[in-house]
């Protein structure tokens, strides 16, 4: 007897029983349970624990149905599994509920603006889209996986308590996500060096072409770099950290809208890639304390933009017209924003002065950063 004298009646429904199936199999050919007993060797009470769904179908019970039914034992396997696995959803769904409440802990609607979840009407559904999002099983296990000592260490410093934990943690999480998905060469501290050599000399190049061989070259060095928007209230120009021993991250914001911010943070988060242990993860906010290795982060990325010895000349001599400022980011090699910036910071000149040569950046359509 072959399946198809049977559909569509007989499509498989993983929401019933597969004992469902089987009264109804058993009742189109006339053949009663004692009947299909005798016919399978099987005992009267197994199969009538089968049709009440009270027993499964094994592998050795389905090939008996095959010969005596006609229907392919992959089709009651495959109707015990869906079963099986419909139960199994529906109890998870019950212990779920009872972890709702972390939801409010999370910035769901911004992550569903961004799509980077898909917003449900079903609660538990939402759940489980998070859970997902993060990687994990159950809310306890988010507990476990990102209120560690490290990354609590990581994600609490210079944190607004305005900014709950959960907001930096699905920052992170995104690009922990984005940054697997690129592709790169296995890790090399040299290539990298060499890379980020050339990559200052970009800086007055289109922000949209200067963040693109950023990530193209980075990559070739083991470094994937990606750049995602960063949520409300939440002050952070970046962070880095190992994703594998092969691989490094590194991941930017465009907080303060500033095209030599962007690259400077780029720069620092370099920094603790080549200078501090793969097993720690840094989290750079706005209002971070500077410890030791956030003042080394500061330093190589400011004489890796500014070589010191000629910033230390250009600044004994006191001239900072725009003119003085142009000819001095030409001889060295970088956009003359990035030598306002460097002055602001050291207040050398004020924070309005020469402002119009730091160019701003903004995301487009498409989460690339432009010039605005």
């Amino acid at each position: 007897m072959n399946l198809s004298l049977f559909e569509p009646s007989f499509s498989p429904d993983y929401g019933s029983s597969p004992g469902t199936t089987l009264r109804e199999v058993l009742e189109r050919l006339g053949l009663s349970q004692s009947d299909l007993a005798e016919r399978t060797g099987r005992p009267k009470k197994t199969i009538n624990e089968i049709v009440q769904g009270k027993a499964a179908i094994t592998p050795e019970t389905a090939l008996q149905f095959e010969r005596v039914l006609g229907i392919d034992a992959s089709f009651w396997l495959n109707l015990e599994r869906g079963y099986r696995a419909a139960l199994a959803r529906y109890d998870e769904g019950t212990r779920l509920a009872e972890h709702l409440p972390w939801l409010d802990t999370l910035p769901i609607k911004e992550m569903a603006k961004r799509r980077w979840i898909t917003m449900s009407g079903d609660r538990v559904e939402l759940l489980r889209e998070v859970l997902s999002f993060f990687g994990i099983a159950l809310p306890d296990a988010w507990n476990d996986v990102w209120k560690d000592t490290r990354r609590a260490t990581a994600l609490r410093q210079g944190r607004s308590e305005q900014v709950a934990f959960g907001v930096v943690a699905v920052w992170l999480r995104k690009g922990e996500i984005d940054g697997r998905t690129r592709e790169c060469q296995p890790y090399s501290a040299e290539k990298f060096r060499q890379t980020l050599d050339f990559l200052r000399t970009l800086s007055g190049l289109p922000a949209e072409k200067v963040c693109r061989e950023i990530q193209e070259r980075c990559a070739l060095a083991g470094v994937a770099v990606v750049f995602v928007p960063e949520l409300p209230r939440l002050k952070i120009f970046g962070a880095a950290r190992w994703l594998s021993p092969e691989k490094a991250l590194i991941q930017l914001s465009l907080y303060y809208k500033r095209e030599d911010q962007l690259l400077f943070s780029f720069f620092h988060e370099a920094a603790h890639i080549l200078l501090h242990g793969r097993r720690d993860i840094f989290v750079d906010f706005a209002t971070a304390p500077d410890d030791k290795q956030e003042g080394e982060a500061n330093r190589f990325a400011a004489d890796h933009l500014v070589p010191p010895a000629a910033y230390s000349q250009f600044v004994a001599r006191g001239n900072y017209s725009e003119q003085s400022v142009l000819d001095f980011s030409r001889k060295v090699g970088v956009a003359p924003g990035i030598v306002v910036g460097r002055l602001q910071h050291d207040k050398r000149i004020g924070f309005n002065h020469l402002t119009h040569l730091r160019r701003t950046v903004a995301w487009s359509d498409q989460g690339v950063v432009r010039v605005a």
